[in-house]
């Protein structure tokens, strides 16, 4: 995803160097839309495995079977 991002700022700039204007807007557009869907799932992510790291390293949670293996 965060590919394709910087694909559509690149054809942007590109277009805008052209004197393309609506071309630019609309792939700006799209890159800042895709950059920001990136950025919230790795925020999304970063939160889990956080929460993940918590639950594991707490004893009482998961059998110590599982913690062993």
């Amino acid at each position: 995803m965060l590919k394709y991002a910087i694909f559509f700022l690149v054809v942007s700039m590109l277009a805008g160097a052209m004197g393309f204007m609506n071309v630019s807007a609309v792939a700006r557009r799209i890159s800042l839309v895709l950059f920001g869907v990136f950025l919230a799932l790795a925020a999304l992510v970063l939160v889990f495995f956080i929460l993940l790291d918590r639950a594991t390293s707490s004893s009482g949670l998961l059998p110590l079977s599982i913690l062993l293996a």
